[in-house]
């Protein structure tokens, strides 16, 4: 056999540097800079529009502080936003907009129940992973049926129960309740009334309010005059529950006035005099509403307070659920960049098997999904507020 000659060598050489170089490039993924789309489907006139246009605010802030930090690894967020006019027929029209556009990686809803509730089976039938930041339990119940449903925001149950605990707390014997006919309200009433019940507490009268009605002195007459109740429980969105209590005050009730979380809009509640009939009024909320009162012993606190302040330093005040806007926002970017895929592949089906099983200390306290329950607030996150000066502030 004769000798390989050193040109073989080198050719061979060259040959095999070639390839390695040659599988470096092809094995090695290219940085992903296509955009995160998150689309809004919001409340930004009709009804419930000072909610809605408190979520478009949180929504803003957070997406321009997530692409300012540069953690997405040269990517950005853009957000599309719908004004659904508070109708949930034309929220359907914007799911179904925002379902058929593929470059759509999740949708946000705001806090319309019945708009949630009506929109399921399209995002279920589309699989885009959507959250709800309307509270009540048909909205992601049952799981089955909403696979690509998740909600974030108070759970009824947790409500009813941290009212009836301080009901029972300042010793009260008799209440009556005021709350909307929709589904949050009604599935409300019976929780509050079995967590009453438990706490030896009577329910002596209640009546229901369209969720769209501006004048509720009738009803809150009916509700205050006759036998006497030592409370008034208001389970109705932050607006009717400011004009529930200046009923209350104008036909002089004189028990004590409690506010279920969907209660929380504004941090203060009016100037000239205008406070006076919320003080001392009580509400289950989380502590992100009031965060200047807290002390910052965890990093978890240090965030909220971060963004307590910049939130009010942009907008010149707070409102209560903005902080659920914002969560929303964090647990899709997290699933989207965990989520397995090509680079620049939209992954629908993993963004959402990731947010099934997302645990996030959120603005707005602990938030766990699991594939059994995506409503991801956990109770501890719900604690007691109470109205002190024309605003809300932390009790205790």
């Amino acid at each position: 056999m004769r000798p390989i000659r050193s040109t073989t060598l080198t050719v061979l050489a060259s040959a095999l540097m070639a390839t390695t170089l040659t599988g470096c490039e092809f094995t090695s993924e290219p940085q992903d800079t296509s955009e995160i789309v998150i689309a809004a489907d919001l409340e930004l006139s009709g009804a419930a529009a000072s909610t809605g246009k408190a979520y478009q605010r949180a929504l803003e802030l957070k997406v321009e502080q997530i692409n300012e930090s540069g953690g997405l690894g040269g990517r950005k967020i853009r957000l599309a936003v719908k004004d659904n006019r508070s109708d949930p027929a034309e929220s359907l029209r914007n799911i179904g907009d925002f379902t058929n556009d593929a470059t759509v990686s999740a949708i946000i809803m705001g806090g319309c129940n019945e708009c949630a509730i009506g929109a399921a089976n399209t995002v279920n039938d589309k699989k885009v992973p959507t959250i709800a930041l309307a509270p009540a339990t048909k909205v992601a119940n049952p799981v089955a049926e909403r696979r690509y449903m998740f909600k974030l925001a108070p759970n009824a149950n947790d409500s009813a129960a941290a009212l009836a605990a301080e009901l029972k707390r300042k010793n009260v014997k008799k209440v009556a309740l005021l709350h909307t006919d929709d589904d949050y309200g009604t599935e409300s009433s019976v929780l509050l009334e079995g967590e009453l019940d438990k706490a030896d507490i009577k329910l002596s009268r209640q009546k229901t309010i369209k969720a769209t009605d501006t004048d509720v002195n009738q009803a809150v007459k009916s509700l205050v005059d006759g036998p006497k109740v030592d409370a008034l429980v208001i389970w109705t969105p932050a607006e009717q529950a400011m004009l529930a209590a200046n009923a209350a005050t104008s036909s002089k009730f004189s028990g004590q006035l409690f506010f279920d979380a969907s209660a929380a809009g504004d941090l203060f509640l009016g100037g000239d005099g205008k406070s006076r009939a919320t003080d001392d009024a009580t509400m289950v909320f989380t502590q992100t509403m009031v965060i200047d009162d807290v002390i910052a012993t965890t990093p978890a606190k240090a965030s909220r307070k971060q963004w307590f302040r910049a939130y009010t330093a942009r907008y010149g005040g707070y409102y209560g659920f903005s902080s659920f806007a914002a969560d929303a926002v964090q647990l899709i970017v997290d699933s989207v960049l965990r989520a397995k895929g090509t680079a620049g592949a939209l992954n629908r089906d993993g963004i959402r098997d990731v947010l099934e099983t997302s645990q996030l200390e959120g603005l707005s306290g602990p938030i766990r999904m699991t594939p059994d329950n995506h409503s991801g607030l956990m109770p501890q996150a719900l604690t007691t507020l109470v109205a002190r000066g024309g605003r809300w502030r932390l009790a205790g």
